[in-house]
């Protein structure tokens, strides 16, 4: 594969990536970067952690270099505030002294500070639709000589109903502009979007956009009702690493964090009703190694970007079989492996089968043995309990978990146990019958962030990008 130095790109350009050391753009970037420099529009498929944001901020940064006009130049839409601050973020570490700060333009932060940009001759717009349309009808945005569009993640946002935004801006752009679309998947909506806005785009596709990544072992565990939180914490008691936890609403995604928190694991949530302040916070916090744990809505299924999620799991099914892609795409990244974990109940056996028709994919099944337990039960009659009286509970361990048993767990010492917001009073558990995890935590060193790597390991090569690249780059 080429190297960045071998596209066409301005001198200073390539100093930038140079500075930032990247050497090998990924499929999307060398396929799309050259296209998008010779002014056609794009429409460019690719799964999530593929490093679309730099393939189209690269170019955006080369139209900007060769006229250097004032006002409006480009403009990025995305569909969450987060991915918004993640791709101006990319900008900033590649744009150097010759190009303006760009305008971040959402919903949920001081619209003082974005005005600020505006008047301080940002060239570059990154925003969500609601914002800038208050924005466009209190006059505070012209876009007579804008020249690029970027639709980030398009699909999302007709996902999250903002097609009728997205036509009254569009509107009013200049005819004569390129216009570049960049998503993981496209539905027939999509499509009718791509269709009305762009000239006869490049189609640019790379792997499947309907199926997790081969570097993403899939599996499902069948789990009394009753007892995910148990099984959820016995998963995340074997591993170090970042892990990700997705539940179906806000009000689910409070309650697995704040259990967590309880049982002394280190855990952040995010949800559509935590303020922008505290989903800055729980974002920096799991990235920074302060929260090993992120319990989150679809909210982080897309447009949150992590480095080195070595575990998904599904707490509830994803109300789209779409959405299941999203998630699991959050591990297994740019090459490295990962797993993603699905809790089931019983009867929720014909949904998770109908998920898996929808994506074409067969996940690998796992009984818990108080599952199996149950099952005896109807058959015989009678209860298989442990020699407490209950029914025990213990998840086969997995391929990834048994080359793992001597990592230690995310639970901190109850002298020092942290939740999702502070300091949470240290609970034991007034059940006699202890399960496995709680003596696993009472052994385990206290974790503060993850594992580091010794030095007599070898430096990785894997690097973050802030955003969603995540690629190769140059050793120190």
């Amino acid at each position: 594969m080429q190297n960045f130095s071998e596209l066409p790109l301005s001198p200073y350009t390539q100093k930038q990536i140079a500075l930032a050391k990247f050497v090998t753009p990924t499929p999307v970037q060398a396929a799309a970067i050259p296209v998008l420099l010779q002014g056609k529009d794009v429409l460019a498929l690719a799964q999530t952690g593929t490093g679309k944001t730099l393939a189209f901020i690269i170019p955006i940064i080369e139209q900007m270099l060769a006229k250097n006009t004032p006002g409006i130049t480009a403009l990025v839409l995305v569909p969450t505030r987060e991915l918004a601050m993640q791709v101006t973020e990319v900008y900033n570490q590649l744009r150097g002294s010759q190009l303006t700060p760009p305008a971040l333009v959402v919903g949920g932060l001081a619209e003082r500070a974005q005005i600020a940009s505006l008047r301080k001759g940002a060239r570059l717009i990154v925003a969500t639709p609601g914002r800038l349309e208050d924005f466009l009808d209190r006059g505070l945005i012209l876009f007579r000589g804008l020249r690029t569009l970027v639709l980030d993640e398009a699909d999302r946002m007709l996902d999250m109903g903002f097609l009728p935004a997205i036509k009254r801006i569009v509107s009013i752009l200049p005819k004569d502009r390129q216009t570049m679309c960049f998503s993981a998947t496209l539905e027939a909506s999509a499509a009718r979007l791509v269709n009305d806005y762009m000239r006869e785009p490049v189609r640019l596709s790379f792997g499947s956009q309907s199926k997790p990544a081969e570097s993403v072992r899939i599996q499902a565990f069948e789990v009394p009702a009753d007892r995910k939180q148990e099984a959820l914490e016995r998963l995340l008691s074997k591993e170090s690493g970042r892990c990700l936890v997705f539940a179906r609403t806000k009000r689910g995604t409070e309650r697995v964090a704040k259990n967590l928190a309880r049982e002394g694991f280190a855990a952040a949530m995010i949800h559509g009703d935590r303020s922008q302040a505290q989903r800055n916070a729980a974002l920096a916090g799991f990235q920074e190694g302060r929260y090993q744990i992120l319990v989150a809505t679809d909210l982080a299924s897309r447009g949150i970007h992590v480095e080195d999620i070595v575990h998904v799991i599904n707490y509830d099914l994803p109300e789209v079989a779409e959405n299941f892609i999203h998630r699991v795409g959050r591990t297994g990244r740019a090459g490295a492996t990962g797993v993603a974990s699905t809790l089931f109940a019983r009867e929720q056996r014909s949904e998770l089968s109908q998920l898996e028709r929808t994506l074409g994919i067969k996940m690998e099944r796992k009984i818990s043995d108080h599952a199996s337990a149950a099952s005896d039960r109807e058959r015989s009659g009678g209860e298989r309990s442990t020699a407490s009286g209950r029914p025990s509970f213990e998840i086969e361990p997995t391929d990834h978990e048994r080359s793992s048993h001597a990592r230690p767990s995310h639970a901190r010492p109850s002298s020092e146990r942290r939740g999702y917001a502070g300091t949470v009073p240290s609970r034991r558990s007034k059940s006699e019958h202890a399960p496995a995890r709680h003596a696993a935590r009472k052994h385990a060193p206290a974790q503060h962030a993850p594992a580091q790597h010794s030095d007599s390991a070898p430096k990785g090569r894997m690097s973050r990008m802030p955003g969603e690249v995540l690629q190769a780059r140059m050793s120190n």
